[in-house]
C-alpha cells in the first residue's frame, strides 16, 4: 500500500488553504488564479510557469533513472528508489515497486512577448495555444521515451512531428468536417442558416460527448486520466498557497475551471456564433470555412477560459462553466499519492527557477494557458 509523505519541501508554506469554495466533486477550489498550466503525459505531468516548463515522469522500476536529457533542457532523477523528494510512496496502490521520478526542465520565451501584434486579443490566444501544443507534444515525447525498454532507442522528432500532424487532421476532420458534412444532407430542408448551424453544432457536440465517453472507457488511458487529475489538484494546491505535498494536494478538486476539456466544449459553443453568418454555401465551401475558422474559434475560446479563471469566485461564472466541469469527470480520475508526487515534482522544478505568483502582467504575456 502507499505510504504517506514524511518530509516537506523547505519552500512550501504551512498555511491553511485559502479556500472554502467546493466544486461539484465536493473538493476544494482555490480562490485565486495563478499563471501555471499543465498537461498529463505518459506516467507523468508537464507543468508550465511564466518562463519555464518541466515534465516529471515516473520511470519503470527496472530503470535506474539516469537520463541523458533532451536538447536544451536539464534532466535529473528525483530519487533512485521510487520515492519522491518529499518522502512520498515507494509502492503503488497495487503494491508494486515504483521507479524513480525523472524531471526535465527547459526555459521558454513566448512569441507574444516579442511582437506587439501577437498581444492583440484572440490573436494572443491562437499563439498561446500553438505554443502550448508545441510544449505539450515535446513533453509527451519525453515521457514516451522514458517508458521504453531500451532508452537508447528514442522515438525520433520526425515520428513525433508526423504524429502531431495526424492528430490535428483527425481532430479537425472529426469535430469540424464530419459534422458539417452530415448536416449538409438536410441543408435544403432547414429554413435558414441559423437552423443549419444549430443542427451542425448539435451533431458536433454529440460527436464530442461520444468521443469523451468512449476514451473514458479505455482501460489503458485510465492512468493518464489519473495524472490529469493529479495535475489539476497540484495546480489548485499551489493557487491556494497550500503546502506542496501529496497529502495536502489530494484535498483539492480534480476539476479546474481552466481545463482543456472545458476549453474544447467552449470551442463547440462559440463556433455556433462564428459560422452562422456564413450561411449555407456549397459543401466544399462549408468545409473550407470550418477548417479556416478553427484558429478564430480557438482564439475566442481562449479569451473565455482566461476570463473564467480570473473570475472564478463569481457564482454565476462557475455556473456558466458547470457543463465543462462535469465533462472533466470523464477525463480525470482521482490520483494516488505517488501520482501526486510526480505532479508536485514537475511544479517544484519550475518553482526552483521562478516565482509565477510574483510575476508582472508583462511577464505573464502568453502564459494564461489552460490547466
Amino acid at each position: 500500500m502507499s505510504t504517506e509523505p514524511t518530509d516537506t519541501d523547505p519552500t512550501a508554506t504551512a498555511t491553511a488553504p485559502v479556500s472554502e469554495v467546493r466544486l461539484s466533486d465536493g473538493r476544494l477550489m482555490p480562490i485565486r488564479d495563478a499563471p501555471v498550466g499543465g498537461q498529463a503525459v505518459l506516467e507523468g505531468v508537464m507543468m508550465r510557469g511564466v518562463s519555464h516548463w518541466a515534465v516529471a515522469v515516473r520511470e519503470p522500476a527496472a530503470l535506474d533513472g539516469d537520463g541523458d536529457g533532451d536538447g536544451g533542457g536539464t534532466e535529473a532523477p528525483i530519487s533512485g528508489n521510487g520515492a519522491s523528494a518529499n518522502g512520498a510512496v515507494e509502492l503503488d496502490p497495487e503494491g508494486q515497486p515504483l521507479g524513480p521520478i525523472v524531471v526535465h526542465r527547459e526555459a521558454f520565451v513566448s512569441k507574444i512577448k516579442r511582437h506587439r501584434f501577437y498581444r492583440v486579443p484572440v490573436v494572443r490566444g491562437v499563439v498561446a495555444l500553438v505554443e502550448s501544443l508545441t510544449i505539450g507534444m515535446k513533453a509527451l515525447g519525453i515521457s514516451a521515451n522514458a517508458q521504453l525498454d531500451e532508452p537508447d532507442e528514442e522515438i525520433s522528432k520526425g515520428t513525433w512531428g508526423f504524429a502531431v500532424f495526424l492528430s490535428l487532421v483527425f481532430a479537425i476532420g472529426l469535430f469540424f468536417v464530419l459534422p458539417v458534412t452530415i448536416a449538409s444532407f438536410w441543408k435544403d430542408q432547414l429554413g435558414n442558416s441559423v437552423f443549419f448551424v444549430l443542427v451542425e453544432k448539435a451533431i458536433r457536440i454529440s460527436i464530442f460527448l461520444a468521443y469523451l465517453w468512449a476514451i473514458s472507457k479505455v482501460k489503458d488511458l485510465r492512468r493518464v486520466f489519473e495524472y490529469h487529475g493529479a495535475e489539476h489538484k497540484v495546480i489548485s494546491c499551489y493557487e491556494a498557497n497550500d503546502e506542496l505535498v501529496p497529502e495536502r494536494a489530494k484535498l483539492y478538486s480534480r476539476l479546474h475551471l481552466r481545463c482543456g476539456t472545458s476549453f474544447l466544449l467552449i470551442v463547440m459553443i462559440i463556433s455556433v456564433f462564428v459560422f452562422a453568418p456564413i450561411g449555407r454555401p456549397a459543401l466544399q465551401w462549408l468545409i473550407l470555412s470550418r477548417i479556416l475558422g478553427v484558429a478564430l474559434v480557438a482564439g475566442l475560446a481562449y479569451e473565455v477560459i482566461r476570463w473564467a479563471g480570473r473570475n472564478r469566485m463569481k457564482r454565476w461564472v462557475r455556473g456558466l462553466m458547470w457543463p465543462g466541469l462535469q465533462l472533466q469527470k470523464l477525463t480525470t480520475r482521482e490520483p494516488s499519492l505517488d501520482q501526486l508526487a510526480v505532479s508536485i515534482a514537475a511544479l517544484k522544478s519550475v518553482l526552483e527557477v521562478e516565482n509565477p505568483s510574483a510575476s508582472t502582467d508583462e511577464d505573464r504575456l502568453g502564459m494564461e494557458v489552460v490547466a
